[in-house]
């Protein structure tokens, strides 16, 4: 037989079990809920306070309501909490430092601080934040300007800011950027000196004096450095045979046929990683000098260190000469790819880059062959941090590789050298307007932030645009960027609530530095507050109170820690669980669970509906319902506790009914009667009554079988404001007189049924004899509607003089065709008739001789004289 269990540990598993029973079903109600409502299944402050739109009541003695709610949702919660216990904190943001930019003049004006107030205005914050800056839209020439000097350079405002933000709540700011003028460049040359790379030095050192002519056309302030390499000084990258290492290569031309080396020849140097030839200087002709004197060397393979180099000539600052306030340009030039991180492991390196500058006191990087190559994302990110635009200035053959290459390292550029490397300077200026003509904003905010820039770049009017970049800058443009920042979610370790974000475009040694605040938890949750208490009388000294709820030290439970181990062997279990007068005698009304002789009552699937009560015998879902809508819906009453609690203005079991009377007045009738004189105003609504001349109806008891309608008084509006007809269809005389109503156009007005009460069939017949109809009624607000045939119903139109001209063109015709056919009946009765004519003749018998009576018109006389000889 086992050993006995005590009967305080029995009662207190069985409590357990029922605690946990009850908030498994609650957590599972609530789940549904949850998509409606996000607020209510939130059980601490600091959760409460992550959730956007939620604020926290840390009022003692709360009601059943939930502590986490929406202030805009009208809950009972919101009257039940003081506003001074009520926890919802906005987003605020203050300027620490704002100076002036330089050389910011706007179109038309001038001035450092004052370009911004074209702006004011042009961005509007969310609308649940809140600013302790009065000028968030100003740049420039506020109080909070910082501590920088009249001389120096600003191209970014502000330039420091406090920030407090809520998680999942976006918040924006203004950031202005402009590009000064005469701005200082520091350009650095970084040169492959492996054999192959000869004649392009040799070129280079004849193109200094222009190189440095070209860019001080740019800018006075310029600086021109120079740096080499080869590659690591081990197997397989360079020959380590002695002979090799002092004199790895020759530079003379090959010459057929001919082995081994020539005398008359110039050796190479021996091979080395990476070499500041040059520090930045204004002294051109040093550096022409410098170039020419620098040692060509060779390696092996064919990738070259220049991983190396960059890393050197990027965080080397001091050794290189960068200085603070410049754009700084690294021109990367090279006939080869390169070696990357990991490749050290062919010479037996495994050491990883540390990232750190190690040059040694006569230039060269000593830590070359102890450690690995740099990764990309190392160049990346020393980049980034040192504010350089790095050019790739390389040959044809390898541009495909250093294209990919620019693709992953912020800022970079790329261009193809002649093989001679004598089209250099051209590449230089034209990468050099490039960088400097566009601004690219980027940031270095954790996984936890999103920020989203908009811009509408130098289109001022335009609209705004999703992007952080911006090109055809030129000295003196304006760029405002609208910023959008939003707190995805609170970082679990508190020491990440409080981060320090840049804002900066990329290759300008300046940014906007944000001093975030992630507001993650509750003031009411930290030692010191009134609401934070150890050892709370509240929490039945059994647990610690913070912001109004208990938690409990282990072994405790119950809302009030007031369960313990030794209070429950003493404590019946249903204790306090049942109405003192209620006859069914069920533990929490049947509506909940008794927890250490307390009801937790259930809580429903939709959020709005709740039960509560000492005994869980109140709930704000039960009361009687009109239309379908718990006491009539919001605007009429709440259901509290069973009971509809009417508002103002309404009244009944359900609050359905109006105590005013207005709505029994019909609309438009001066000196009307209620409900017409011939009813009485119920809950809001006319009842009518019957006569001996028969039963009033309509909504205002206006309708008898004796009695007239107001078609005719609403006719003439109808016409000018339908059909432009009638008495007042002139424009002006019509919008006059017509201001009750506007008709609702519909193809076909059928007149209303019998049992319809509230319209009104109305037809008539207009000047020109055209039939129209309409329906009047009242809708919901007592207000005349009119619902108007579309087109009128005409009679079909006499054309009279189509008719006219059709009857004269039939005379005509018919004339015509009358005329055409005497002439052929003519004609054919003339041929006839000749045809006759002509066989008659024929037919003759008589002789057709001389008539004797015929006589000749010419006559012949003989001359008596005339013998007729010759």
């Amino acid at each position: 037989m086992g050993k006995m269990i005590p009967f305080k540990w029995q009662f207190l598993g069985t409590a357990v079990f029922l605690l946990t029973y009850s908030t498994t079903v609650v957590l599972a109600q609530v789940s549904s809920s949850q998509l409606q409502n996000p607020c209510t299944n939130k059980l601490s402050c600091h959760a409460c306070i992550q959730t956007p739109s939620c604020a926290w009541c840390y009022a003692p003695n709360l009601r059943e309501s939930p502590r986490c709610f929406q202030p805009s949702y009208p809950i009972p919660l919101k009257e039940e909490c003081p506003e001074e216990y009520v926890y919802n904190p906005d987003n605020i943001m203050s300027i620490i430092s704002n100076a002036e930019l330089s050389k910011a003049l706007s179109k038309g004006g001038e001035g450092g601080g004052q370009w911004a107030s074209g702006y004011e205005g042009s961005y509007n914050y969310s609308s649940h934040t809140s600013s302790s800056a009065s000028s968030s839209g100003y740049y420039g020439g506020g109080a909070a300007s910082g501590s920088r000097g009249s001389g120096d350079i600003v191209q970014v405002a502000p330039q420091r800011m406090n920030l407090k933000l809520r998680a999942k709540q976006s918040y924006s700011i203004n950031m202005g950027y402009t590009q000064a003028e005469d701005y200082p460049v520091d350009l650095y040359y970084l040169m492959d000196l492996s054999r192959s790379m000869y004649d392009d030095k040799e070129k280079l050192s004849l193109l200094g004096d222009k190189l440095a002519t070209t860019m001080t056309k740019i800018t006075s302030k310029f600086s021109l450095g120079f740096g080499s390499f080869v590659d690591k000084v081990k197997m397989p990258y360079v020959s380590v045979l002695k002979e090799n290492l002092e004199h790895p290569c020759d530079l003379c031309e090959p010459l057929s046929g001919f082995v081994g080396s020539r005398p008359d020849c110039e050796l190479c140097a021996a091979p080395y990683g990476y070499k500041n030839v040059m520090r930045l200087s204004r002294d051109t002709n040093r550096f022409s000098h410098m170039v020419k004197r620098a040692s060509v060397s060779g390696n092996l393979d064919a990738p070259e260190g220049g991983f190396d180099a960059i890393m050197q000539a990027v965080v080397c600052r001091n050794e290189i000469g960068w200085r603070e306030q410049a754009r700084r340009l690294l021109v990367f030039s090279t006939d080869a790819s390169f070696h990357y991180a990991g490749d050290g492991k062919l010479g037996g390196i495994v050491k990883p880059n540390d990232g750190l500058c190690h040059l040694d006191y006569n230039g060269y990087y000593a830590e070359s062959s102890n450690q690995d190559y740099p990764s990309i994302e190392q160049i990346n990110m020393v980049v980034k941090q040192n504010a350089i635009n790095v050019i790739f200035a390389v040959t044809n053959q390898t541009i495909a590789v250093y294209k990919k290459l620019a693709e992953h390292i912020d800022g970079a550029s790329y261009a193809s050298i002649n093989e001679d490397s004598s089209n250099i300077v051209e590449i230089i200026e034209e990468q050099y307007n490039k960088i400097s003509s566009s601004v690219e904003m980027k940031h270095n905010a954790s996984s936890h932030l999103s920020l989203k820039f908009f811009t509408r770049c130098l289109n001022s009017t335009g609209s705004l645009v999703n992007t952080n970049k911006c090109g055809n800058i030129k000295v003196g443009d304006l760029i405002t960027f609208k910023i959008d920042i939003e707190v995805l979610q609170c970082p679990e370790d508190p020491k990440d609530w409080t981060q320090t974000i840049q804002i900066y475009p990329i290759g300008i040694n300046e940014s906007l530095v944000i001093d975030l605040e992630m507001l993650c938890s509750c003031d009411c949750e930290r030692p010191g507050h009134p609401s934070f208490k150890f050892n709370a009388p509240e929490c039945s000294n059994h647990g610690t109170y913070k912001c109004g709820i208990c938690e409990c030290d282990y072994g405790a439970f119950g809302r009030q820690c007031e369960c313990t181990p030794d209070s429950l062997s003493k404590l019946n279990k249903t204790m306090g669980c049942i109405h003192p007068n209620s006859t069914s005698h069920l533990e929490c009304s049947g509506r909940g669970q008794c927890v250490c002789g307390r009801c937790e009552c259930d809580v429903r699937q939709h959020e709005s509906e709740r039960i509560y009560g000492d005994f869980c015998e109140c709930d704000d879902f039960s009361c009687e319902r009109h239309n379908g809508r718990l006491c009539s819906g919001p605007e009429h009453g709440t259901c509290d506790c069973g009971q509809c609690v009417c508002k103002d203005g309404w009244t009944g079991s359900n609050c359905a009914c109006q105590k005013s009377t207005a709505s029994c007045y019909a609309p438009g009738v001066e000196d009307g009667q209620i409900c017409s004189g011939h009813g009485t105003c119920e809950c809001g609504q006319c009842k009518c009554e019957t006569t001996e001349d028969g039963r009033y109806s309509g909504r205002f008891c206006e309708k008898c079988p004796t009695c007239s309608d107001r078609c005719l008084e609403f006719k003439d509006c109808v016409q000018c404001q339908m059909y432009k007809t009638g008495p007042l269809k002139d424009a002006d005389d019509c919008a006059a007189n017509c201001t009750k109503f506007v008709p609702i156009s519909v193809d076909e007005v059928q007149a209303p049924p019998e049992e319809e009460n509230n319209e009104f069939f109305c037809a008539y017949y207009d000047e020109d004899e055209c039939r129209f109809s309409y329906v009047y009624y009242f809708d919901q607000e007592n207000k005349i509607q009119v619902r108007a045939q579309k087109e009128r119903e005409c009679p079909p139109k006499v054309y009279v003089p189509g008719i006219v001209l059709g009857v004269i063109a039939a005379i005509v015709l018919i004339g015509m065709a009358i005329l055409l056919l005497w002439k052929l009946f003519t004609t054919i009765h003339d041929r006839r008739e000749f045809a006759r004519f002509e066989k008659e003749r024929m037919m003759a018998k008589w002789d057709t001789g001389e008539n004797p009576i015929y006589r000749q018109a010419t006559s012949t006389f003989k001359n008596p004289t005339y013998a007729g000889k010759s």
